[in-house]
């Protein structure tokens, strides 16, 4: 059976997915005031970056609809695999799931077969779910199995980690809700989160100064890959702006955790957005 996989552009290119055929972007909608783009292969992040640092208020964005998640799996492949950021974080999730009813509602005769799944997360973990569902259905897995392989893969051997500049996207935009208000207060410190098993994140470290907190954040990751053999597992550091500072991320988790291989990429539209200039994401298997 033929297969595509279908993500949200929250889902951050790698170099693995470059001659991909069968992999499909689903584009975000990114705002600055009255300047609208499409979060897809025109985004441009040293650009788009000035632009919100020259806007006195935060950017926003919006999740593609049900009709263009529809009109994504109207496609000629009989299997499809959809990635999605984290519901708890945007609607893009539940747009897709819409999608898949639409699409059924506009097919009806239709035998395609098609998962949405939740990535708990974005950037670097849906790169890895991406590629987890490849190496899988080019193995001949069944569709089945995929589903429920990868499905375990998200909840229990991905991670990620991630220390901004600055926080205030996210929370002028409410992606805070689940921290507390004490927290909130401390706004000044460099503060490290995590993502944890049900997609919304919560703080890891703090400190006063940036490079601290990612030597902590690189001491934690160590921590919790600590008796894992790392020697084909991956590690993606998705950066807004700041290359040389991913580049002294992997440095410092190299130190205390060898992983197979270490990727740094541009993060995309949506990532940029809420990562803000500077800021700094870590997504890994385990």
């Amino acid at each position: 059976m033929s297969y595509r996989i279908i993500a949200d552009s929250c889902c951050d290119k790698t170099a693995q997915m470059a001659d991909w055929t069968n992999i499909t972007f689903v584009p975000l909608t990114l705002e600055i005031g009255d300047y609208r783009i499409l979060d897809d292969e025109n985004f441009d992040q040293d650009d788009y970056i000035r632009r919100t640092l020259e806007y006195n208020d935060v950017a926003k964005t919006a999740c593609p609809s049900p009709d263009a998640w529809a009109t994504a799996f109207d496609c000629d492949e009989d299997e499809l695999y959809v990635i999605t950021i984290t519901d708890k974080l945007s609607g893009t999730y539940n747009s897709a799931l819409q999608g898949v009813e639409l699409y059924k509602e506009e097919h009806p005769d239709s035998t395609k077969k098609i998962h949405v799944f939740n990535s708990l997360a974005t950037a670097g973990i849906e790169c890895l779910t991406a590629e987890k569902i490849k190496a899988l259905a080019d193995a001949g897995e069944d569709f089945d199995t995929i589903v429920s392989t990868v499905e375990d893969f998200i909840v229990n051997h991905t991670a990620l980690y991630f220390c901004l500049e600055s926080l205030d996207v996210l929370k002028k935009n409410g992606r805070l809700f689940a921290l507390a208000a004490t927290v909130l207060k401390k706004l000044r410190l460099k503060l490290v989160f995590e993502r944890t098993s049900e997609g919304n994140i919560k703080p890891a470290a703090q400190d006063i100064a940036m490079n601290r907190a990612i030597v902590k954040m690189a001491n934690i990751i160590g921590e919790n890959v600590a008796g894992i053999d790392l020697a084909d597992k991956r590690l993606i550091i998705t950066h807004v702006c700041c290359e040389d500072k991913a580049k002294f991320v992997a440095e410092k988790i190299k130190a205390v955790a060898p992983f197979g291989d270490i990727e740094i990429v541009k993060a995309s539209g949506l990532n940029s957005t809420y990562a803000a200039n500077g800021g700094i994401i870590v997504s890994y298997s385990k």
